[in-house]
């Protein structure tokens, strides 16, 4: 491990541009790979969080009285280290994550872009001024930084969902508190240090590490001193946690669970779908909340579709995510490898059939196969299910209307995507999809610069491009009277 990488590995929490320690217990952050330790972490307590609390409060006048292009050039100073540590950072990602290095690579870059764009948009937080109703009063709105933001971040993405909500949130002059996932807070605790060495005031960024997330979800949803809570995780505690916020009534954005269609209509140039499909399935390993879960191919063309598709799939590279040219890495943990594993035991059970993969792979008891499944039913738990895995699940289908109604039969309403070379069909079915984004002829659409989130039960709020930064802002209207 070289000097570098070992300086952006801290193991407590950072509150108030320190790095602060509970001195009572600690828990053991693991490499998916291998099973091998890669850091024992401190496990802040309840104090600490809310310790973490009232200094992200004492800052945020300091911070919010900034000048937006203050704010802005810190933050583009932070971007600027990140991109300067990448690789370094890419590493701490792969050994606490799995992903490949590549991958880890990417997200890097594709978190930093969210630190530039809001440092940018920081100067666009424009009021406005209102006709008055009278000539002896004028009226004006101003819009001004909510105020101490709670976070609690994946595993999946421990990079990019932490700087998609805290650029943003710096950006509007708020001051933020993170939980980021047990199983990977070496990134979150990375993006720490680089934010002090940017020279982003005390106070301002926080991270608490703790194992025990519901500790402190109860407190990041319910301390008075929180004006904004925002999460990235499962629907099922996306739900609870919304509903801690209601006692504070707090402002809340969600980005949740996803259950994506991928349709295939019979006029779809085949190479670029197999190629779309492959990207959208099996970054990550295939947890991603926008991963391609539901394959919907039409009839006419789902024989030669699946063949091409099993023949790019076998092509797959499985293993340690530092080794070259390992396209795909191991599972987050031994339960998430159970979990896919009985979803596919399951639809086999229902009548499903295995084309390829459908079984751990031996070389660890992270790893799974990379799987095709076909012969699917839209009632199969497989096809209702977030699967977060590598598993291809085919469905066939006869027509537009039927596939519409197939893909919109869901409570979530995150990703979809679909190819067709019919103009007319990419209208017609882009704006019937009950779904946030919609990638046509596309498999990888997410980009800081386009919104992020879903409907239905996937989520509240979005999150990138110009929107991004509205979840962090509240209008004030002045009314300034006595002038004649």
């Amino acid at each position: 491990m070289n000097n570098n990488i070992k300086a952006l590995i801290k193991t407590t929490s950072y509150i108030n541009g320190e790095w602060v320690a509970s001195r009572k217990n600690t828990f053991t952050v693991y490499n998916p790979s291998n099973q091998s330790e890669v850091a024992r972490v401190d496990d802040a307590d309840e104090s600490l969080v809310e310790n973490a609390i009232i200094h992200a409060h004492a800052a945020l006048s300091a911070w919010r009285s900034k000048t937006a292009q203050d704010r802005a050039k810190l933050l583009r100073v932070w971007y600027n280290l990140i991109i300067e540590n990448q690789d370094a950072l890419a590493t701490i990602m792969t050994m606490e994550q799995g992903k490949p290095f590549k991958e880890s690579r990417g997200e890097i870059i594709y978190g930093a872009s969210f630190i530039e764009w809001f440092s940018e948009e920081a100067r666009r937080i424009y009021g406005e001024i209102i006709s008055p109703p009278s000539n002896d009063r004028r009226l004006l709105t101003l819009r001004q930084g909510i105020g101490v933001v709670g976070a609690i971040t994946p595993w999946n993405f421990p990079n990019a969902m932490i700087t998609r909500k805290a650029a943003p949130a710096l950006a509007a002059g708020c001051t933020i508190v993170i939980k980021p996932a047990s199983l990977t807070p070496l990134s979150a605790l990375a993006l720490a240090e680089l934010s002090a060495q940017a020279g982003i005031p005390k106070g301002v960024f926080n991270v608490v590490t703790c194992s025990n997330s519901q500790m402190a979800g109860k407190l990041l949803t319910t301390h008075p001193l929180i004006r904004k809570f925002t999460f990235t995780g499962s629907t099922q505690i996306g739900k609870l946690l919304m509903s801690q916020t209601v006692s504070t009534v707090k402002k809340v954005s969600m980005e949740l669970g996803g259950n994506a269609p991928f349709i295939v209509f019979e006029d779809a140039d085949i190479e670029k779908a197999v190629k779309g499909l492959m990207i959208a399935k099996f970054r990550n390993a295939g947890q991603t909340c926008v991963c391609a879960n539901r394959i919907f191919v039409h009839k006419d063309i789902y024989k030669e579709f699946t063949n091409r598709i099993v023949e790019e799939v076998k092509k797959l590279n499985l293993g340690d995510g530092m080794t070259d040219g390992v396209d795909i890495g191991p599972l987050i943990s031994k339960d998430a490898v159970d979990s896919v594993d009985a979803l596919v035991k399951k639809a086999i059970a229902q009548g499903a059939k295995v084309l390829l993969g459908g079984k751990l792979s031996p070389i660890g008891q992270n790893f799974y196969i990379p799987t095709v499944i076909s012969d699917v039913n839209v009632d199969m738990d497989l096809s209702c299910s977030e699967q977060f895995g590598p598993i291809l699940a085919f469905i066939p289908f006869e027509s537009e209307r039927q596939v519409i109604d197939w893909a919109n039969d869901t409570i979530y309403g995150l990703a979809s995507y679909f190819y067709t070379e019919n103009y007319q069909r990419q209208w017609r079915v882009s704006e019937a999809l009950d779904f946030g984004l919609v990638g046509i002829n596309e498999g990888l659409i997410s980009t800081v610069v386009a919104p992020f989130g879903g409907f239905k039960q996937s989520g509240i709020g979005r999150e990138g491009s110009k929107h991004g930064i509205e979840d962090y802002l509240e209008y004030k209207y002045v009314c300034v009277g006595g002038l004649e």
